[in-house]
């Protein structure tokens, strides 16, 4: 019988991205995709998290285990502070994407760049950053950028909008950091758009990352 992991989404876009993932790095591993847009709508609508997003959350987390999942993932950075109550709902590794891209940036400097479209994931990225840095006793400086107008760009499908507004923030950025950390998935488009010369650090997106983790956390168990 296949092994299953839980996946929780709370855009549609990412739904293809995981299972593209998936596929590549756990190809005998059955996915259990767990869609909830309305959980990202509550949280923009509110402007805060509440008791309730971190229940439904858990809620979600305990469908993925009754379904046979040995770990769950939450896609989504804006939600990732939730994780921390929710995983108390379930008995598996509950993890959040972005956990280990923050490590790894961790990793390779000081001063870290967190470059976001949407305001609900700077905060968070960035705090998870200084928390993983302060686990590992190291001192860190962050530099969050918003890209205001670009999440409404892509939004309304204008992909050239927010590619436009993106890119000169992501190359000034570069500039001033050792690592920048892209808080949103979607920024990562503009990375193919960037020569070897304006790339002059590292740049991390958590997808692929988040998945490897996932996978090394499911073999360990």
């Amino acid at each position: 019988m296949a092994r299953k992991i839980g996946l929780i989404h709370t855009v549609a876009p990412a739904v293809p991205l995981f299972n593209e993932l998936s596929a590549e790095m756990l190809p005998d591993v059955e996915v259990i995709n767990l869609l909830d847009e309305g959980l990202i709508k509550d949280l923009f609508a509110r402007g805060q998290y509440t008791e309730g997003m971190a229940k439904r959350l858990g809620m979600l987390a305990s469908f993925a285990v009754e379904s046979g999942a040995e770990v769950v993932m939450l896609t989504c950075s804006s939600l990732a502070p939730m994780v921390d109550q929710a995983r108390k709902m379930v008995k598996v590794p509950f993890l959040k994407v972005d956990e280990a891209m923050a490590d790894e940036a961790v990793e390779l400097g000081t001063r870290i760049g967190v470059i976001a479209t949407a305001h609900t994931t700077l905060e968070p990225t960035s705090e998870l950053i200084k928390s993983r840095a302060a686990l590992k006793k190291k001192a860190v400086g962050v530099e969050a950028l918003l890209c205001s107008g670009a999440f409404e760009a892509i939004n309304r499908g204008d992909l050239t909008t927010h590619d436009e507004i993106v890119k000169p923030r992501l190359i000034e950025l570069m500039h001033r950091v050792d690592v920048v950390v892209l808080a949103q998935a979607s920024i990562s488009r503009v990375i193919a758009q960037l020569s070897d010369s304006e790339r002059k650090v590292p740049i991390l997106s958590s997808p692929r990352l988040g998945m490897q983790r996932l996978k090394e956390t499911l073999y360990s168990s």
